[in-house]
């Protein structure tokens, strides 16, 4: 009868504990809206200057930064490094990624680092998303394209967090006031709408 007390016992602090460690964690997207928001509490000026960095793992200075750079440091405070999964993804197909810049290879210092490119690899390893106007489509995580006028994109990531009116989620991103948080979303022409998660 002991034993049976001891297993029922056991059985049942499994299941409390098991439950509760489960109740606490947060999704990917709402880790990787956190990670987002975090960022806007980061000074960077914004600066799409070429540079060379690190590879794997490698980013341009701290204080320095473009839209595509909130997305790449958003990944990497949740241990993906989209520098290394776009350079390795144009590596083996780089006839499917835009030959915008002239290039004749991958450029691991800033093919991740162009709007263009981030759509192509979200489409090919992500989940592409309708585009619309409800902002109920929007949710924390989701990556936003916009075409800002003259063929020049962006791209931002939708959080969990409301504007004023309590409609639509916020959007932080670098359109050239650094990392910050706003109420953008349909702002400018939306050209993507992605999902990626690992």
């Amino acid at each position: 009868m002991a034993l049976i007390m001891k297993t029922v016992v056991i059985n049942i602090l499994i299941i409390v504990f098991g439950c509760n460690l489960t109740v606490g964690q947060k999704s990917f997207n709402e880790k990787l809206s956190d990670a987002a928001i975090e960022l806007t509490k980061i000074n960077v000026e914004y600066d799409p200057a070429y540079y060379v960095i690190d590879y794997p793992n490698g980013d341009v200075p701290s204080d320095k930064g473009v839209c595509t750079d909130v997305i790449i440091r958003a990944y990497r405070k949740i241990g993906i490094d989209l520098q290394k999964e776009v350079h390795e993804d144009m590596v083996s197909n780089f006839d499917k990624y835009p030959k915008t810049w002239g290039l004749t290879k991958p450029d691991k210092n800033i093919d991740h680092r162009r709007v263009p490119n981030l759509m192509v690899f979200f489409t090919r390893h992500g989940t592409v998303k309708a585009i619309t106007k409800n902002p109920d489509d929007y949710e924390a995580g989701d990556m936003v394209c916009w075409n800002l006028g003259d063929d020049i994109s962006h791209i931002g990531i939708v959080v969990n967090k409301k504007s004023e009116d309590g409609k639509r989620n916020l959007i932080v991103h670098n359109i050239g006031a650094g990392q910050v948080i706003e109420d953008c979303l349909f702002e400018y022409k939306i050209i993507g709408h992605f999902r990626y998660e690992k």
